[in-house]
């Protein structure tokens, strides 16, 4: 395969990666929005299930994105797979439950489990950042370092933000929110920094606001991108003309 072919099956492989990412978290929005106008039976069809038939959209659109790669005989990636569990872990348990703080927090989970792996990773001298990507991208290790670190605190500082907007906006608990022995959120509303959290019925701002997240995600990766064009490396044979 002569290099534009090269260039092309990569970006095509990028591109199908982008949709991959997108299609589970626009079915849920879709599906989330449609339930909630639906009112067939209040007990399995109505704008208080709606967060659960959301979440498995979510986890079926997932699973097919992972099967999609196996059908094509292509490696999954490390963050997919890592995807793929806590969100059918922590989904399955809210839905099983019926417990929507398993939902909640499953965001947080998901970022600070992926922002741990790429930060430890960095720190024992094993970049997982640059183990997935550097078959795309050929750059410096001290780029690679540099990119790794930016993202696994963009992860850290999104599971932040997914803390404050579902406790901003969801409607408190009646018991206290405990996950692994420790107290997450006290039951009703409370006071923290100068807000109060717990205290609205906006359940919707946090489940629509998951596009909102895919949006900063690319964002931040088009702003990463000049420093990644700066120290670019061209394929070994060649030379410019």
């Amino acid at each position: 395969m002569n290099k534009p072919d090269s260039d092309l099956g990569i970006a095509a492989d990028k591109a199908n990666q982008i949709w991959g990412d997108l299609i589970p978290v626009i079915g849920f929005v879709l599906v989330y929005n449609i339930m909630r106008w639906v009112n067939l039976n209040d007990t399995w069809a109505s704008k208080d299930t709606a967060l659960y038939w959301a979440t498995g959209v979510l986890i079926a659109a997932t699973l097919w994105t992972v099967a999609g790669y196996l059908k094509r005989k292509q490696p999954v990636p490390l963050f997919l797979i890592f995807t793929a569990g806590i969100v059918g872990t922590f989904g399955m348990l809210g839905i099983i439950l019926q417990e929507k703080s398993f939902l909640y927090i499953k965001p947080t989970i998901q970022q600070l489990v992926l922002g741990g792996l790429i930060l430890g990773s960095v720190a024992i001298g094993k970049n997982v950042w640059q183990v997935m990507f550097s078959k795309v991208f050929d750059l410096p290790d001290f780029a690679w370092r540099t990119i790794a670190i930016r993202w696994g605190l963009f992860f850290v500082v999104m599971a932040a933000w997914n803390e404050f907007v579902w406790r901003y906006y969801a409607p408190g608990f009646e018991q206290p929110l405990i996950f692994a022995g420790l107290t997450i959120a006290p039951a009703g509303s409370y006071e923290f920094l100068g807000l109060t959290f717990g205290s609205r019925d906006a359940e919707g701002v946090w489940a629509n606001w998951k596009l909102g997240n895919m949006a900063i995600t690319f964002v931040f990766a088009m702003l990463n991108t000049p420093y990644m064009l700066k120290h670019i490396r061209e394929p070994k044979g060649e030379t410019s003309a």
